[in-house]
């Protein structure tokens, strides 16, 4: 039985009037004959008496009625209360990030959560290198501020959040280490590292390319799981990684540089959510986020307040 079938039968049952049940479904008075003569038919008899003065139940019909009514009330209240609990922003938002900036775009926004939503608490934790959906997909995290582009069909994403310019993690013993920048055809003389565990086809091919643009292979390094593994490699003369700028500023260590490269892609982040769970707790943690990063590219545009007598 359709839905449709069933609300106009119990909606008739009540009203005992086509022109009035019609009014409420929304629907012409022939399309709401046609409905009750199609739910008649499959039941295999009428449901209703019909004169040119009034409309009645039959003995079926009535029973019909008595029957359905219970569970159409506790289809629409348990509708409701899934529509309540979505609209509801309480409880423990449990968010990921990758990256100390996607961190610090977190915090700020769990810290503007706090004075507006008393009522919801933010808790954050950093994606895995090696599994960058697998907390998500299970519930570990509601929503996380991740690397984009997402191409997973149980996933969804919203808009980017922020850029930062691909840097080439080096040994300072290595010949490029010299320059001041890289291309992507230098990749052609340096194994990367590549990374173990979950990570799709698409993103790996992303951070551990097996081809510079024109073609050359590209050597593979060890696999590692974590930055900080990566780093001692990189140190150790075991191959370079590709990362974002900001690994140069918050994991300066001896023994590696950082090169900025002169033709390759920005990594853009945005928020990631498993698809159809985007609740109101998740899409206001979204806004807020949003804002927080409005609020910083304005306070950037207008740049710091000159003292009085200052250039």
């Amino acid at each position: 039985m359709e839905r449709v079938e069933l609300e106009c039968f119990l909606i008739l049952a009540e009203e005992l009037h086509f022109g009035r049940t019609a009014d409420r479904l929304r629907l012409s008075r022939a399309r709401v004959s046609q409905l009750v003569q199609r739910l008649e038919r499959r039941v295999g008899a009428p449901l209703f008496v019909r004169t040119s003065r009034r409309v009645a139940l039959t003995a079926l019909g009535r029973q019909l009625r008595d029957d359905l009514e219970p569970h159409h009330r506790a289809v629409e209240a348990a509708v409701a209360r899934a529509a309540a609990a979505a609209r509801v922003i309480n409880g423990v938002l449990h968010v990921g990030f990758s990256g100390p900036p996607a961190g610090e775009i977190v915090l700020k926004a769990a810290e503007a959560l706090g004075a507006s939503h008393p009522e919801l608490g933010v808790e954050i934790c950093e994606v895995p290198l090696s599994d960058p959906f697998g907390q998500l997909r299970n519930g570990e995290f509601d929503v996380q501020l991740s690397e984009l582009p997402v191409c997973e069909k149980d996933l969804g994403e919203g808009p980017t959040l922020l850029m930062e310019e691909r840097v080439l993690v080096i040994s300072t013993a290595h010949p490029l280490s010299a320059g001041e920048m890289v291309s992507l055809e230098d990749l052609a003389g340096v194994p990367l590292l590549t990374i173990a565990g979950e990570v799709p086809d698409y993103r790996l091919e992303r951070q551990v390319p097996t081809h510079t643009p024109s073609g050359r292979p590209i050597g593979r390094g060890p696999a590692v799981t974590n930055l900080q593994e990566a780093l001692m490699l990189v140190a150790g003369g075991k191959g370079a990684l590709l990362s974002a700028a900001h690994t140069a500023t918050y994991y300066t260590r001896p023994g590696v540089s950082y090169l900025p490269f002169e033709d390759a892609d920005p990594i853009g982040y945005g928020l990631v959510w498993r698809a159809g769970d985007d609740n109101g707790a998740v899409r206001v943690f979204a806004r807020t986020a949003l804002e927080v990063v409005r609020d910083a590219t304005a306070s950037d545009r207008r740049g710091p307040v000159p003292e009085p007598g200052g250039v």
